[in-house]
Formats: structure tokens, sequence, C-alpha cells
């Protein structure tokens, strides 16, 4: 397995594994199949600003696929990155997931970055658990903000410091 750049070429095996996520789970909180389009301008948002889109790669076919974007969007924000990371159903905890999010760390610092921050849906054990093995905290629980497959669904933001508590900026 290989993680590499993302290209335009590998935006219809990205928008199957975001649309399989989207119908199966409530990982993303969205009601309706994404379009190419739609995965497209968010694909050149991304690298307007900067930001990766990485893919895992094996054989051609992409396993997952990670990136990070603004977290908000006023200044004082400016060194925080919120990050997504989704795997093609029939290779998620065989370390892909893991691949693609520490990929993102040296390319958060690079672009100075303090803190990544992680949105995951509370009844995700899994993720939650992925996501403290990375070096992830649970810093926030925001109740019944989402709505999805007919429940209201908490959301827990979780948080890795890049470069230690306090780093000079």
């Amino acid at each position: 397995m290989l993680v590499r750049n993302g290209t335009r070429d590998d935006l219809p095996q990205i928008l199957t594994i975001y649309n399989d996520v989207i119908a199966t789970s409530t990982a993303i909180y969205a009601d309706r199949p994404a379009t190419l389009e739609e995965r497209a301008e968010w694909y050149e948002a991304r690298i307007k600003r900067g930001y990766p889109v990485l893919v895992a790669v094996e054989s051609e076919r992409v396993l997952g696929f990670s990136s990070f974007g603004d977290w908000r969007n006023a200044s004082g924000y400016r060194y925080t990155v919120e990050h997504s990371v989704h795997v093609a159903s029939d290779r998620r905890g065989g370390g892909v997931g893991t691949k693609l999010v520490e990929a993102l760390f040296p390319l958060a610092l690079a672009m100075n970055m303090h803190v990544m921050i992680g949105g995951i849906d509370a009844a995700n054990e899994g993720s939650l658990r992925f996501h403290e093995r990375l070096g992830f905290q649970r810093t926030a629980h925001f109740k019944e903000v989402g709505r999805k497959f007919g429940h209201w669904l908490d959301l827990v933001f979780m948080q890795r410091l890049l470069d230690g508590p306090g780093a000079a900026r």
C-alpha cells in the first residue's frame, strides 16, 4: 500500500468511498449522496488553500483518503485544522486509516499548524478508539447536534497537539 497525493483522477474512487460512508454510517452527517462535481469542488478548494488530499492505493485501487482544512474562518484559528479520513468498507481495521492520518501530521506541521481536530459521531466507538491510539484526546461532546436515519446524533470533538503545549508561533 502506498500513500500519495490524491489527483483529480482519483475523485471517482474517492466519491465511491465517501458515498458508501454516507449511505451506511453516521460518520458523515449527510442524508444524500455527493456528486462528482461536489467532490471536485471540495478537492479544488483544498488544493487552492495548499491543504493536502491524500489517498492510500494498492494496485491502482484507492483504499481510502484523508485531508485537512480550516477549522473555523476567524484569523485566530489559523493554526488549527480539522481532518477527515475515510476508508473503503472492505479495508477498515487493517491500518489504512492509521497510515492516512499519520501522513497528515508532518504536512500540518510543515504548514505551521498547532492543533488537529476531528469531529466523530459519539456512537462510533471504533473511530473514537482509533483517534485515541493516534494521540487525540476527547475535548467536547455536543448532544443531539445532528440528525440522520431518524435519530438525533451526538458529536465528539477530539484534538491532537501537533507540536507540544504552548509552542511559540
